[in-house]
């Protein structure tokens, strides 16, 4: 799909968290099914993503401090904030309130807050230092207007993932897509097998071109 044939992405979802948890490979499994080491984001990258009718820009924003204004910049009109951190660090969880609290006043009010722990595949269940309720607790704290009905039905919006073993990297990305542009049973069937097109690009912080990223 060229650049040109995309019409004005129907959601945004921006995607935050420290330098190295592992936000880009999180998105490149998603992308194409395998698991990369990725270069760090200078700036931002984006792909848009076909979700039945609608089309959904999904930015990727550099986790090294110097680039937090960027990330505010990039929050603006955002309607779901995906806040990755790596579940082997637990100073990372807490830069999610200490460092992105604050960039996401610029998302929209009602932006879906999705807490995301990565790199499961490496967690020791015996000494881990932030545990799922914690990472769960955080999440309902954030989303303090999802029903409690919601939550019983589709689950609270927290997910540990691990881009290496493809583990609820698919899940989470399609609870943030079914929760902002929720699909029926008839669409699901209908645009099955039609909402693969993806378009990677990777973007510069000094707004200078543009190149594939993976």
């Amino acid at each position: 799909m060229s650049q040109s044939g995309k019409r004005k992405a129907d959601l945004k979802v921006i995607i935050l968290g420290d330098y190295a948890v592992g936000k880009t490979s999180l998105i490149c499994r998603y992308i194409d099914g395998t698991f990369r080491k990725q270069d760090s984001t200078v700036g931002a990258a984006f792909f848009f993503k076909p979700w039945g009718p609608y089309n959904i820009a999904v930015w990727d924003t550099a986790g090294d401090e110097r680039y937090s204004g960027l990330s505010h910049f990039y929050c603006r009109s955002a309607g779901a904030a995906i806040l990755a951190f790596d579940l082997n660090c637990p100073k990372t969880f807490e830069s999610l309130w200490a460092r992105f609290g604050s960039i996401l006043d610029a998302a929209n009010e009602d932006c879906l807050k999705v807490v995301v722990g990565t790199k499961s595949d490496e967690v020791d269940e015996k000494t881990r230092d932030v545990s799922s309720e914690e990472g769960r607790r955080l999440a309902l704290e954030l989303n303090p207007d999802l029903d409690e009905a919601y939550i019983e039905k589709a689950g609270a919006p927290y997910f540990e993932t691990s881009a290496l073993d493809n583990k609820n990297v698919t899940e989470m990305f399609e609870y943030i897509f079914q929760r902002c542009l929720p699909l029926s049973a008839d669409q699901h069937r209908r645009y099955k097998g039609k909402t693969s097109t993806i378009d990677l690009l990777e973007q510069s912080s000094d707004g200078g071109g543009r190149k594939k990223c993976c």
